[in-house]
């Protein structure tokens, strides 16, 4: 865990030397936006998973992506996104993260998370649970909290969605929970942050009706399934799985409460 934490730390130093500055921006085929700092992030991480264990083959949003049948034997591999939330790097609003994840047999069994602007950091691994670290280039032992941090309560729900991406789908389940509820408060955040405010307790749900990519969710799923959360398929009782043949996620629903 230490070595992916370094990974990230690192990863985090270099993204915000480039965030200082004013950078240039390209287009990928999906007209996603891409930096520089996207590209610096993956090839530090790479380099430093595959100088740290070199028999975990790697899946990075932005490095090459093999075929199906050239991974579908993986049993293990690491799932990276150099940057989630490179409009919010874009924007400079400070909610972008570093996301590794440690996959085994479809299943997140770690996760780290970095917000390298915020300096938080996220952490979990299965069997010993999920922390927040504030301050965490400077961190000590005061800095490492246990998530949750707080319990949910039975008559507010809290729903946390993106900054950059609100479909009719969503308005409709926060309208839901308004019957079930008697005050619903809809929380705004960047990137993986969403999940990781599931695993703090600061939320009770984050619908996700809307695409995302495996690279998007793993580490956060991890980090929310071992702090007592789930991530599940919407309407579905079943968690996201990874290594898919199509590696974009289904809809899906992240939630502390029941």
């Amino acid at each position: 865990m230490q070595k992916v934490i370094q990974a990230a730390l690192e990863a985090g130093k270099e993204i915000m030397k480039i965030y200082e500055t004013d950078f240039e921006i390209e287009y990928k085929e999906d007209e996603s936006p891409l930096t520089i700092a996207d590209q610096r992030s993956h090839e530090l991480i790479k380099s430093m998973l595959e100088s740290n264990y070199p028999g975990i083959p790697i899946l990075s949003e932005e490095g090459k992506h093999l075929p199906y049948n050239d991974r579908k034997s993986w049993r293990e591999f690491w799932l990276v996104d150099p940057i989630d939330g490179t409009k919010e790097f874009i924007k400079k609003n400070g909610e972008f993260t570093v996301n590794i994840a440690l996959i085994r047999d479809g299943k997140p069994v770690m996760g780290v998370v970095y917000a390298p602007a915020l300096d938080q950091l996220y952490v979990a691994e299965r069997g010993k649970g999920a922390y927040k670290v504030t301050s965490a280039l400077t961190s000590s032992d005061k800095n490492v909290i246990t998530l949750p941090l707080q319990d949910s309560n039975s008559k507010i729900a809290k729903v946390v969605a993106s900054r950059s991406h609100m479909s009719e789908e969503t308005n409709a389940f926060i309208n839901e929970l308004e019957k079930k509820y008697d005050q619903v408060e809809t929380i705004s955040a960047g990137s993986s942050l969403k999940l990781c405010l599931i695993a703090e307790g600061t939320a009770d749900y984050y619908p996700r009706y809307a695409p995302t990519m495996e690279w998007d969710t793993g580490a956060g799923q991890a980090i929310v399934e071992f702090s007592g959360g789930t991530v599940f398929v919407a309407e579905e009782d079943k968690p996201l799985v990874y290594n898919k043949e199509n590696l974009k996620n289904p809809w899906f629903l992240a939630k502390r409460a029941d």
